[in-house]
């Protein structure tokens, strides 16, 4: 989606100051809209005279929550100086000031940098017009570029102690067309998070109309695949919401923990104390620290393969980098006593360290004993659905208390997960390291036996081995003027598609990802079903129009067709319906709509990217041309070359 920018101007014709006439619609017109869209904005602009305070609910918004406004101060226009300054005292940064010819300069803004255009008989001058459009190009992508740079706003100048309003709480009351596009891209968000379908958010986060959503959306991103335990996809996404505000403290913790979890600890570590220096009196942050510090603590002595003698040993001369983990949580904690993350963390740890044969300090696990004990309780008293509080105190018990109260509690947190894969596996991640350093074996072992248990009856993500992604011809119709993919080629096509796939090993434990066209698509799935790898189809239309645009215009389109539905019958997951899943396509401009192939390609691209970017691999049945436009082969093999270089292309010039 194009970034917005709302321009604040005069309408129609005017008298300048000298009294000759302006035509502020064909400055509009031929200077500010070809202008600002060649740096790919999307302009709106109010299409009516208004009197002053009297704005319609739309334009309101826009002024609000457009990426960049333009104002025009030819004119002392009261409309204008309102509308800038209902900008500059709610953001603080995005707008440009343009004028024409005009004898002084208002004295509010006289320093303020603004672009100048030419006039000629109250119109653009043909002679300077290119320039001036060029001029005003060049600042457009600068101002979005530099976003985090100064700011611009005299108000937040002025006072740098204010900080900007959140951009929700920047939503009129009344709805507009911009909050009812929200709410309705913000339900097909959370149904994708919900599900913990990262593809579909990083679809919709590509799709966003302002720099607020985009925020949003890859956060919300990065979440998903941070929980799927994706580290590199999901740092990418935190790294784009950082690319839009650099001061944006969740994005910079969630880039902490990516950087620990990829082993990258220097860098987790130099994340973190800023955030400490900055935020030294939040709980989460201390938090943050020592989980880096207990990863990097991990690290340092889990080998696969070791024996638990081996691992004890090893863990045991780690002594100083886990007194470095245990720190940070004890701080956390008493930062804010309520923090029972941060205190079953602290305590685990220092018994842990006892265990291990370092430092007692029956004092501080006193503390932390009772501290824990009355955060879990209360948390659970707040709320008696609160899985982690549960889960807190059941460790609390492991740790202290006898076998019996142990299975008591451990079998209440597995019941209060709710079959959540996701949150059991976490407890039984814990449960693990002190398995491995024989930390009290038989309680140890009889709560993971019951998180086991319960991890079993749930339904755990499918994790594939790879992601074998497919874009080829379609079979040519019989009306073709020039020949792709001619039908008697169908074998040779079949014949490439299975040698890809043998020399990539396909077989059980993969996904293939396709639409279900006529000629590559279908020959494509046909043999990695014949191979047992799982197919997910993902069709840009309702399958009752897909099948008519892409299979039935085949030559014998009917026999196509029988193939497509014998395919779908044995499916073990319906088609996947973009319009269904992602909405309708969304808006380029102000009439125009994306193309519905391309979004299609992007939805694939990043479900498959979601899975893991080491696990794609992209076969493509192709002859290297451009193809039919944008959408086609051509454009998914740039997109897949570019992201991850794992490309098998069958070249249809050497099959034919």
């Amino acid at each position: 989606m194009k970034p917005h920018v709302f321009v604040a101007m005069p309408f129609g014709v005017k008298p300048g100051h000298d009294g000759s006439p302006i035509d502020f619609n064909r400055i509009y017109d031929d200077y500010l809209v070809p202008a600002l869209a060649a740096a790919g904005l999307d302009v709106f602009r109010a299409d009516e005279e208004l009197r002053a305070g009297d704005i319609r609910t739309d334009m309101f918004q826009e002024l609000l929550i457009a990426d960049l406004v333009v104002a025009d101060l030819t004119l002392d226009n009261p409309n204008v100086w309102y509308e800038l300054g209902v900008r500059h005292a709610l953001r603080a940064r995005g707008v440009i000031l343009v004028q024409g010819p005009r004898p002084t300069q208002p004295f509010d803004i006289y320093t303020d940098r603004k672009l100048h255009y030419r006039l000629k008989d109250g119109m653009p001058d043909p002679a300077t017009l290119a320039e001036d459009r060029e001029a005003l190009t060049s600042m457009a992508v600068a101002t979005l570029q530099a976003w985090q740079g100064r700011k611009l706003s005299p108000v937040y100048n002025l006072l740098p102690n204010l900080r900007e309003p959140d951009w929700k709480t920047l939503l009129l009351a009344e709805r507009n067309e911009f909050s009812v596009a929200y709410e309705e891209w913000a339900s097909r968000m959370e149904v994708a998070r919900q599900k913990t379908r990262a593809g579909d958010i990083l679809v919709l986060a590509e799709e966003t109309p302002t720099r607020a959503l985009r925020i949003e959306a890859r956060r919300a991103a990065g979440e998903a695949l941070l929980k799927l335990r994706h580290y590199d996809f999901a740092l990418e996404q935190f790294e784009a919401v950082l690319a839009l505000d650099a001061e944006h403290k969740p994005a910079r913790e969630r880039k902490a923990v990516c950087l620990g979890r990829l082993g990258r600890f220097e860098e987790a570590r130099e994340w973190v104390r800023r955030l400490t220096e900055e935020y030294p009196r939040d709980s989460e942050v201390w938090a943050l620290s020592g989980r880096v510090e207990k990863d990097s603590w991990m690290s340092r002595w889990r080998r696969e393969g070791a024996s638990a003698a081996e691992l004890h040993e090893a863990a045991a001369f780690e002594d100083a980098a886990l007194a470095d983990a245990i720190e940070p949580y004890r701080k956390a904690f008493i930062i804010d006593p309520s923090h029972h993350y941060s205190g079953i963390n602290a305590l685990t740890l220092q018994m842990l360290r006892r265990h291990l044969g370092g430092a007692d300090e029956p004092v501080l696990i006193d503390n932390l004993v009772g501290g824990v004990l009355w955060a879990a309780l209360t948390a659970q008293e707040r709320s008696h659905k609160d899985y982690w509080a549960r889960a807190s105190y059941a460790e609390l018990c492991l740790l202290v208390n006898p076998l019996d109260t142990v299975r008591r509690e451990y079998g209440a947190t597995a019941a209060a997960a709710n079959g959540d894969w996701f949150a059991l596996d976490s407890s039984r991640q814990t449960l693990c390291l002190l398995r491995d350093l024989e930390f009290r074996p038989p309680e140890t072992a009889a709560a993971l036996g019951i998180i086991d248990r319960e991890v079993a009856r749930s339904t755990p993500p499918f994790q594939p081995r790879r992601v074998f992604l497919f874009s080829g011809h379609m079979i040519d119709a019989p009306d073709r003027a020039s020949p792709r993919f001619p039908p008697d080629k169908e074998a040779i096509a079949a014949q490439g598609i299975a040698a890809a796939l043998d020399a990539l090993g396909a077989g059980p434990g993969d996904l293939a990802l396709a639409q279900g066209a006529s000629g590559g698509d279908l020959l494509f799935l046909e043999a990695c079903k014949a191979r047992g790898v799982r197919l997910q189809l993902m069709l840009p239309f309702t399958e009752p129009e897909f099948i008519e645009r892409s299979v039935s215009p085949a030559a014998d389109g009917a026999s196509w067709c029988k193939r497509y539905y014998t395919l779908r019958a044995g499916l073990p997951d319906a088609p996947r319906i973009m319009p269904v899943e992602l909405g309708p396509l969304p808006k380029t401009g102000r009439t125009e709509r994306m193309n519905a192939y391309e979004r299609c390609n992007r939805w694939l691209l990043n479900t498959a990217l979601a899975w893991g970017i080491d696990r794609v691999h992209f076969v493509c049945l192709w002859n290297g041309a451009s193809g039919d436009g944008t959408g086609g082969t051509a454009h998914m093999y740039e997109e897949v070359k570019r992201r991850t270089g794992r490309v098998s292309w069958i070249d249809t010039r050497m099959l034919w």
